[in-house]
């Protein structure tokens, strides 16, 4: 039997190319409601986190912060669409890994409509099985929480499921929920910062990861 069977995926920043997009979405943001310019590696430290969670690093004030949200997912959203890619080799190796028999879904802090949208306009919704959003659950990465949710409407235990994020909150919650992580250097955050929260693996391409993973499951893995 395989050790792991199923594949849950961050999706911005490890699926989907959205930097772009949400450093200017943060930009319009802050700008329009503070009136004031904030050094972009502030905007984006906690990526991976709600975006209800990160305006707080901007607002002490409840009213600041909601017309904070109201202008950036306006904003975001208008752009959406067209601001957003696939990562190189996305598709291919998602193809490899259902044809080595795992299951796959997606377990994100975005808000499940809009991230269910972005796997559409990317042609690649029909590959997974579930999607955890932020609006999906009480509790939100780091917290183990959205992970175990994501494995159990896989429909696989957390210890059989790999994880897979870019950022220290996806392997951070990934390693509570007794998955199998495994952090990617493509999207919004250093190799180092990754290496700190100690993922199970360090993957630099798309390839090199599925590569890993079906080894793995095969008791191949170096």
């Amino acid at each position: 039997m395989s050790v792991l069977n199923a594949v849950l995926f961050d999706n911005d920043g490890t699926l989907v190319d959205t930097h772009d997009l949400l450093l200017d979405s943060f930009r319009h943001a802050t700008r329009t409601v503070l009136g004031r310019t904030i050094p972009n590696e502030v905007l984006m430290a906690k990526v991976g986190q709600p975006l209800s969670v990160q305006m707080w690093d901007f607002a002490d004030d409840a009213e600041v912060h909601d017309e904070l949200l109201r202008v950036y997912r306006a904003f975001n959203e208008k752009f959406h669409d067209e601001r957003i890619s696939l990562f190189p080799g996305t598709r291919e190796a998602l193809d490899a890994l259902r044809s080595a028999g795992f299951s796959l879904g997606v377990v994100t802090s975005k808000m499940h409509p809009l991230a269910q949208r972005g796997l559409e306009v990317l042609g690649v919704a029909d590959y997974f099985d579930c999607l955890v959003g932020a609006d999906d659950c009480t509790k939100h990465k780091p917290d183990p929480d959205p992970v175990v949710l994501g494995a159990r409407l896989i429909g696989a235990a957390p210890e059989r499921c790999a994880f897979v994020g870019d950022s220290p909150f996806d392997v951070q919650a990934g390693n509570d929920a007794g998955c199998y992580t495994a952090a990617v250097t493509w999207g919004m955050f250093e190799t180092d910062i990754l290496r700190e929260r100690r993922p199970d693996v360090i993957c630099r391409r798309f390839d090199e990861l599925a590569r890993h993973l079906i080894a793995f499951a095969e008791g191949n893995a170096s």
